[in-house]
């Protein structure tokens, strides 16, 4: 079984898990020789009629009088083969010195995005096939959020080897864990020390300055508003916020789904024009379960082009080192909607 060790310096969570190690991948120097993420139709078993190869379903969209783990569907959820923590079992939190640690206990599920046996649904203009994919993020975090051992759902999108895909066909992924990952605590407590100090949301106020001074900002809408950060940590980064504010992704209405369909759907294919075939990894970040509801805080989407490997200054410092301005950045990413619709 997995386990989850928390780093007692700055308090960070690993997990520790040989099941990854098992998928179809393999430690490399030589690029040239890494295993490829490319398997035919009938070796895919992420293809509607290979379902005998993947665990389980589940969650799956499907024609009527489809059975389930059986052709007919069109979106399907199930188990990931290589889980890096497993859902069976009880967390037994406990100590060893001065290091704290407690079995690798979550969830971790694969939402294959369509039957078809193509690289990304969000680099073609099939909105209404991303809506149903949101729709299904919304449901299986609110089943898994009905478990006392889970703290926190990530929901994520791997694209391509250098962005830590295994297969190519479209899909993204979901991990339930016992802890809120540092990073989305980072973001709760920055956000709390402004909301503190000037009694307003830094998620509302970066809004209205992106939509005001429009250097960054890419497109907006009724609902939603998408921008290259201020202080992006690579080139290309992209974010996207609700207008309105509320801190539980779940809490997400069918207008905002509609809009956050179009607006992945603006930013991925435009980012796919520019750069054909580009390595992303895209993330939604989401209040915790104990912390539902804040006033100071954004749920978001994140979205992270792999056109740079973090290496030796990056992790020794904590700094990152990006060569294409955020306001540059955004316009080629609107040229690249232009591109699209010409």
């Amino acid at each position: 079984m997995a386990e989850l060790r928390k780093d007692p310096v700055i308090g960070r969570w690993v997990i520790v898990s040989t099941e990854r190690g098992k998928r179809p991948r393999n430690f490399t120097f030589d690029r040239s020789e890494e295993v490829s993420t490319s398997r035919s139709v009938k070796t895919c078993p992420f293809c509607e009629g290979n379902e005998n190869l993947t665990p389980p379903e589940v969650l799956s969209y499907r024609k009527n009088g489809s059975k389930p783990n059986t052709p007919g569907w069109w979106i399907r959820v199930v188990p990931n083969k290589f889980p890096a923590l497993r859902i069976e079992g009880e967390l037994d939190k406990r100590g060893k010195g001065i290091y704290d640690m407690m079995n690798g206990i979550g969830a971790h599920e694969v939402i294959i995005e369509t039957p078809r046996h193509i690289e990304d649904i969000f680099c073609l203009q099939e909105v209404k096939i991303i809506q149903e994919v949101i729709w299904v993020y919304r449901q299986r975090i609110m089943d898994l959020m009905k478990d006392p051992r889970f703290e926190y759902v990530l929901i994520f999108k791997n694209r391509g080897k250098d962005a830590g895909a295994s297969l190519d066909h479209s899909h993204s992924q979901l991990i339930a864990t016992p802890v809120t990952p540092k990073r989305v605590e980072e973001e709760i407590e920055g956000a709390k020390r402004y909301y503190d100090f000037r009694g307003r949301c830094i998620f509302c106020d970066i809004i209205a300055q992106e939509v005001e001074e429009k250097k960054r900002l890419l497109w907006e809408d009724k609902y939603f508003v998408s921008f290259c950060p201020f202080a992006s940590r690579f080139p290309y980064e992209i974010c996207i916020l609700p207008r309105r504010h509320y801190s539980d992704f779940k809490d997400i209405q069918k207008e905002e789904v509609e809009s956050l369909a179009v607006m992945l759907n603006r930013c991925i294919y435009s980012l796919n024009q520019i750069l054909p075939g580009v390595p992303y990894n895209y993330v939604i970040h989401t209040s915790p379960r104990r912390l539902s509801g804040l006033n100071y805080y954004h749920w978001h989407v994140e979205i992270i082009p792999r056109l740079t490997r973090i290496a030796g200054f990056e992790w020794g410092s904590g700094f990152y080192i990006n060569y294409v301005p955020p306001e540059e950045a955004s316009v080629h990413l609107k040229k690249g909607e232009n591109k699209t619709s010409g």
